[in-house]
């Protein structure tokens, strides 16, 4: 039997040259591809990167008001909007209007800090002409050291003026995803998730309060009577940037700033210090009003509102009938300059 011949050598050079082309392939395959998603992302701009005066966005799929916000604030309608954290979400747009013929977004962020609703206003004077502010004030504004941001994802980008290499730095999985979702919304796939002046309802269904469950939340919002407060002489830096604010807003603008209706009992009782505190901070807000001409509305206060639990989901979050009561007691308070004779609120500065 013949010997078997030896198999023949690899050619070296020919898989080289092979696995070369896979990669030139598979490389250039990844960059278009890559260019593809930038494009249709782009496209479909599910950020509002081109919403301007003229350009109003599209629909609003991201729940994460800080990523869908901004587009509000740039294009739209809008000649006024409200500003402030979940206690004022649920002061719908449609009844501002009425109240105070303008054309109103609601773009108050859940748990937003003062920073983030500044940054947010700065966005939305700097695109329009404006005929009306609404800033929904919490503790928050009175603190010694707010933070500058929650764990919550606020993209600076998004909100700086002209959101510059803004379509490169939104290609992300979550903006594909969302990309997708817009598109189907155009073609009436798909519902928008927040209507386009920013308003939802994020509380449950009246139908279903339940007030012994609500009666609980409230209890366990309460805070707590020994815990630390800072005190009343304290600085208040997020106030200084308010008057700021107030003072870019137009002459003939209106101003409304309100202390929003939280629970009595999530409120800093009298003579205790977190109550001193929040008479200082309250003092120091109606005087920066009163500067720039604003009317300061106080509803944090123990009221026939604030002290019935029926009124509240928890601690912090009224039901819809009292939106709806704060709107008009807003308009009452602009029109006298009076307190409220069932003592709902108080006026801390009228122009």
């Amino acid at each position: 039997m013949a010997p078997k011949s030896p198999a023949c050598p690899v050619d070296v050079e020919t898989q080289r040259a092979a696995w070369a082309g896979f990669t030139r392939v598979f490389l250039t395959a990844v960059v278009l591809l890559g260019l593809a998603i930038i494009g249709a992302v782009a496209s479909l701009d599910p950020y509002g990167l081109r919403a301007g005066p003229g350009h109003p966005p599209g629909p609003i799929m991201d729940t994460n008001q800080r990523l869908s916000y901004p587009q509000i604030a740039r294009g739209g309608p809008f000649d006024a909007a409200v500003f402030g954290t979940s206690t004022a979400r649920l002061l719908d747009p449609v009844a501002l209007d009425a109240a105070f013929d303008a054309r109103f977004a609601n773009l108050a962020v859940n748990a937003a800090t003062p920073d983030e609703q500044i940054r947010l206003a700065e966005l939305f004077l700097a695109h329009r002409p404006v005929k009306a502010v609404l800033f929904g004030l919490d503790t928050t504004w009175c603190a010694a050291d707010p933070p500058a941001r929650t764990a919550n994802a606020f993209p600076d980008w998004l909100y700086e003026a002209g959101a510059p290499w803004g379509v490169l730095r939104q290609a992300s999985l979550r903006s594909v995803t969302i990309a997708a979702q817009t598109g189907l919304a155009r073609l009436g796939l798909a519902r928008p998730r927040i209507r386009p002046d920013g308003y939802a309802v994020f509380t449950p269904p009246d139908a279903l309060y339940d007030p012994v469950r609500a009666r609980a939340h409230i209890r366990a919002g309460a805070p707590d009577p020994a815990a630390p407060a800072d005190r009343p002489d304290a600085p208040m830096p997020a106030l200084a940037r308010l008057d700021a604010l107030l003072r870019r807003v137009p002459a003939g603008a209106l101003k409304l700033v309100a202390f929003m209706p939280v629970h009595a009992a999530a409120q800093g009782p009298p003579g205790t210090p977190a109550g001193r505190r929040e008479t200082a901070c309250k003092a120091r807000v109606a005087e920066i009003g009163s500067r720039h001409g604003a009317v300061v509305v106080d509803f944090r206060m123990p009221s026939p509102v604030t002290t019935q639990d029926r009124n509240y989901w928890d601690a912090l979050h009224y039901r819809l009938p009292v939106a709806a009561r704060i709107v008009a007691d807003l308009k009452a308070a602009l029109g006298t300059g009076a307190d409220d004779p069932d003592g709902i609120y108080r006026v801390l500065a009228h122009p």
